[in-house]
């Protein structure tokens, strides 16, 4: 009985943070828009490579970040580090967002910002396994700037990403309640994004949101894997919808020569919106693959390690599947269209 007690404690001051971040994330972000400062603080003006048609504030980092941030620094300050590089990578991304850094200068603090994280909490594995993390969560940082794109999309894959963290930080043999509750916050906050970014978007998440979530996905599920608390597999399984599509769009540009880094509307994502899904209905099939691959890598985690990699493996040939379909309906429609 009493650890029954403690358990359903637990989980209510556990939701309860991750409520007050909702709550705090909602008001500064309602705020900003009620007041006009949204629009004065960065506003993304649609071009011929945009999703969008009419300016849009790109202030979604101002109420998900102070608040993840200060939420972490209360409730799991064993966290600090990743929570003062997610604050530091959020104001130097707010002055990209209004006045443009070279790319030198963001990748260099993203490189800065996980050779941080990793040079105070090393893992304990050789030297050359910790240099091919810094490069994953360096592309991870970045790969959730590049899937900014669609409503909804981005601060819903942040809450059911970060939600599948806290689900598996509770329940790990190795729990961490710190992280699970670091997790959850960040979670909510997104839902409170969430509130006003789902079609039709009032407010998008800007480079400082979606830096500092990227870095957040990165620096977390590391936090996670040192720890015990889950495989290295387990943050990829949870993010694997995003990661995919920005990995393989980056390739496919790569091999045929072309300027990766400049805008453009090849992502699966925005070729399910062009086609006439739609944002919201292209939202709810991201949902949909990020809830599937989140309940998938938690019951994963009760096996042995060579089921959990064979899991990981089906759930990968899944949605190589499910790109594949995405590329036909999109061939289909240009046939019809002719190219966009």
């Amino acid at each position: 009985m009493p650890l029954a007690a403690h358990s359903a404690s637990s989980i209510v001051s556990l939701l309860s943070w991750g409520v007050a971040a909702l709550a705090a994330c909602a008001a500064i972000l309602w705020t900003l828009l009620r007041t006009g400062l949204a629009w004065r603080l960065a506003t993304d003006v649609p071009n011929d490579r945009s999703l969008h048609t009419r300016p849009t504030p790109r202030v979604g980092g101002w109420g998900i970040v102070p608040v993840a941030v200060l939420l972490i620094a209360l409730a799991a300050p064993s966290l600090w580090l990743p929570a003062l590089a997610a604050a530091l990578l959020a104001a130097l991304s707010q002055i990209d967002d209004r006045r443009g850094l070279p790319a030198r200068v963001r990748f260099g603090a993203h490189a800065a910002a996980v050779a941080a994280l990793i040079a105070v909490y090393p893992a304990d594995v050789p030297w050359w396994a910790l240099a091919c993390m810094a490069v994953l969560l360096v592309w991870l940082v970045n790969l959730y700037n590049f899937m900014d794109g669609s409503d909804g999309l981005a601060g819903g894959m942040a809450l059911f990403g970060f939600g599948g963290y806290a689900v598996a930080a509770s329940l790990s043999s190795h729990a961490d309640p710190a992280l699970a509750t670091a997790s959850l916050i960040v979670a909510g906050a997104a839902a409170g994004f969430l509130l006003f970014n789902f079609h039709p978007a009032r407010i998008f998440l800007g480079d400082a949101g979606s830096i500092p979530l990227g870095f957040l996905a990165g620096a977390l599920g590391y936090w996670g894997w040192r720890g015990g608390a889950w495989p290295v597999w387990f943050p990829a399984l949870c993010f694997a919808p995003f990661i995919g599509d920005a990995s393989v769009t980056l390739l496919k540009r790569l091999l045929r020569g072309e300027k990766f880094w400049q805008a453009h509307r090849e992502h699966y994502y925005q070729r399910l919106v062009q086609s006439g899904l739609g944002h919201a209905s292209t939202a709810w099939i991201w949902y949909l693959f990020m809830a599937a691959g989140i309940m998938l890598a938690n019951w994963a985690l009760q096996f042995a390690l060579l089921y959990q990699w064979l899991i990981v493996v089906a759930w990968a040939a899944v949605l190589v599947i499910a790109g594949l379909c995405i590329d036909c309906r999109w061939r289909r429609h240009v046939s019809r269209s002719g190219p966009i």
